[in-house]
């Protein structure tokens, strides 16, 4: 099992455990909003286990056909039986991605009535909770995701501001804040978690949470930068 980060690789054996975070043996960043140690991976039972060992940061785990889509909560650990893995998660104002590789693993990703993906399928071909948006909200999410859909290598990047966001797009921060609203609440009727704080209320940190879905489902591809400058 290898985990991929900012051009670094790090791998591990049956019978050893990697630790993710400020101070782990894969050093993410100097970011004090960040756990010493937030991620662990551990082989058990025959398989491997991504397993969040900290106490208030989340993680989005994906397989990169967008095929399927994990929360994973403190406390929570999820098979890692795929041969690649997509993990996001963000800490204060940076998000940060990346990549396991495995090299055994137990199961293959198959959309329902089709074939296994062929090896370099093309992102976006299959995805997980697919939502309509109108031409608008795909940019606005296309705008968020920026940052990250122009990197060649997992890593980190901060999340545009509002304000960034909205004069990227051209918009007031009114019409901004007016359509993420929509946004977040479509992709929570839809089943998203993460984006709605309590009854009623959008979550504080729901840009993030939109990133990290929008990535690891592939609503919003490199391709869709295009919409930027339409």
């Amino acid at each position: 099992m290898t985990v991929a980060f900012c051009g670094e690789e790090h791998t591990a054996t049956p019978g050893t455990t990697l630790t993710i975070g400020r101070s782990g043996d894969v050093e993410i960043d100097d970011n004090p909003f960040l756990h010493r140690t937030f991620l662990k991976v551990t082989y058990d039972g025959g398989l491997w286990w991504l397993v969040n060992v900290g106490s208030t940061l989340t993680a989005t785990v994906a397989d990169e056909h967008g095929l399927f889509q994990a929360w994973l909560n403190p406390g929570a650990r999820i098979p890692l039986a795929l041969s690649r893995l997509l993990v996001w998660f963000t800490a204060g104002p940076t998000t940060y991605d990346f990549e396991v590789l495995v090299d055994s693993p137990a199961f293959v990703a198959v959309a329902a009535g089709e074939d296994p993906p062929a090896r370099g399928a093309e992102p976006g071909e299959a995805t997980v909770g697919r939502v309509s948006f109108t031409p608008d909200q795909k940019r606005l999410v296309v705008a968020l995701c920026e940052p990250f859909l122009r990197r060649t290598a997992p890593g980190a990047a901060a999340i545009p501001s509002s304000a960034q966001a909205a004069e990227r797009l051209g918009w007031t921060l009114t019409r901004f804040n007016r359509k993420l609203d929509n946004v977040c609440q479509k992709l929570a009727d839809a089943g998203t978690r993460g984006l709605h704080g309590g009854v009623g209320k959008l979550a504080s940190n729901r840009k993030a949470r939109l990133v990290e879905h929008a990535l690891s489902t592939k609503i919003v591809t490199e391709d869709d930068l295009a919409l930027l400058d339409a």
